[in-house]
């Protein structure tokens, strides 16, 4: 149970942190929200590849993904991240 814990966080990391080295711009996130966009991301990734493949329907639709389904999983989901985060700011 605490190999798997930290091979998320592990695969949260690196997955975040490449999603947001791909994304241009700048980014306000401190590192525990990368490492959860990075696990969101890999959780995402696991759904995607589910719906597409059709494979690893015994584990269930739910799932974490490898990682390069967790760095597509997590480009996704600091695009979505900083697209409701513009929402937020105030413009003068």
């Amino acid at each position: 149970m605490l190999g798997l814990i930290i091979s998320l966080i592990v695969i949260g990391l690196i997955a975040g942190a490449v999603a947001r080295l791909l994304i241009p711009g700048r980014q306000n996130l401190s590192i525990p929200a990368t490492i959860l966009i990075g696990i969101v991301g890999s959780f995402l990734g696991g759904f995607l590849g589910y719906l597409i493949f059709h494979k690893d329907g015994q584990d269930g639709f739910f799932q974490p993904s490898g990682i390069f389904g967790s760095i597509i999983g997590a480009v996704i989901v600091l695009l979505l991240w900083l697209k409701v985060g513009d929402r937020n700011t105030v413009r003068s």
